[in-house]
């Protein structure tokens, strides 16, 4: 590598996320030796403009062709964009952003080319995070649980813990901090627990050209279609057994159903969709956990937030009651992972994707002209 990765001691690394709600690029820096956490750094973000959101939202459920291949250009412009500015880095984990998402039958698939940004930055990348799980059974998804387990240990969690990030898709991690290792069978169950906020965002911009449903307030107007909401929950996702993981746009239908709603009923009604996913999802957790901890924009709706207080068996609130920062939480996650790739570390195992074996994926590229 052009900035020698030493086989121990801390790593500044910088972890870049494009999730599937489509809000833009988040961008953070945290200190690790690929166990612990030492340390955060620097976050920043870049919202992606509506042109930028309608070129990778045409490229989604598409594995080939133009619109991805313009997707990935537009995705890639906006990392650099973002990731120039931020100095003094020794190695970044590069996520991309998922069009599709198959892996019982076509694999995954994120663009955006790590060797170009690793040439652009001048600096070491680490990218291509899911192929590996998928190619040895693995859902490849989700991969954030083994940065969940370092940041209950780094937050003094001393029992089973819940973190559930609604971003796109929602998904939920067990942690049981006391285990030493996340791989250690018990440690971590970890699988997407339905659609999030990607419905209720594709919703708001079809019908008022707005991206999300700001504090809530639609949803607060409305009521909920219950007939829609038993027709949701009787989807066969919600009876598999974990590890399992969702396609952005693998419940598409939820729209439909709300189709003859009012904005305010449909928006209250898929509020109550992604709720009830999660207090399905709880279920299937080993024990019921001290709390749940909420991550992603999720976190922001006060709506949804009470759905989930009145609907879950245990204390619910944002992962910042815990000092740790919500917004910022998946960027951290492909830091801390691209520094356990680097570090010939698994990064996922049976109890997060389904996996045979632990295993650590990702491609490690290095500026072919050296460093920036």
């Amino acid at each position: 590598m052009s900035r020698a990765i030493s086989k121990d001691g801390p790593v500044r690394a910088l972890g870049a996320m494009s999730g599937t709600s489509l809000d833009g690029v988040d961008a953070a820096v945290l200190v690790t030796d690929g166990h612990d956490i030492l340390r955060f750094g620097q976050t920043a973000y870049r919202a992606y403009t509506t042109a930028e959101r309608r070129v990778i939202a045409a490229g989604f459920g598409k594995w080939q062709g133009p619109e991805v291949q313009a997707a990935a250009e537009v995705v890639e412009a906006a990392h650099i964009a973002l990731l120039t500015d931020m100095t003094d880095i020794d190695l970044i984990g590069f996520h991309g952003q998922t069009l599709a998402h198959a892996p019982r039958t076509r694999g995954t698939l994120q663009v955006g080319d790590g060797a170009a940004l690793a040439d652009r930055l001048g600096v070491p990348v680490v990218w291509d995070f899911r192929t590996a799980d998928v190619e040895l059974g693995g859902e490849g998804a989700p991969l954030a649980p083994f940065f969940h387990h370092a940041c209950a240990r780094f937050a003094g969690i001393d029992g089973p813990v819940a973190f559930l990030n609604l971003g796109g898709v929602g998904n939920l991690t067990w942690v049981d901090p006391a285990m030493p290792r996340p791989q250690d069978e018990g440690a971590l169950l970890a699988f997407d627990t339905g659609p999030a906020n990607a419905p209720l965002n594709d919703l708001m911009q079809s019908r008022l050209g707005q991206a999300f449903d700001e504090g809530g307030k639609l949803a607060a107007s409305g009521q909920v279609e219950q007939g829609a909401l038993e027709l949701f929950l009787a989807e066969p996702y919600f009876a598999r057994i974990p590890p399992k993981s969702l396609d952005r746009n693998d419940f598409a239908e939820m729209v439909a159903l709300v189709g003859e709603l009012s904005d305010a009923d449909a928006a209250a009604t898929l509020t109550a969709m992604c709720a009830a996913a999660v207090a399905e999802a709880m279920q299937h957790c080993p024990s019921l956990p001290s709390r749940v901890l909420v991550t992603g924009g999720g976190r922001n709706n006060p709506v949804l937030m009470q759905m989930l207080a009145v609907s879950l068996d245990c204390s619910v609130g944002p992962v910042e009651d815990t000092g740790l920062d919500g917004d910022m939480l998946e960027a951290q996650a492909f830091g801390y992972l691209a520094v356990r790739v680097a570090r010939g570390l698994p990064t996922s195992c049976p109890g997060t994707t389904g996996v045979r074996a632990a295993v650590g994926g990702g491609t490690v590229s290095v500026p072919s002209r050296g460093e920036g």
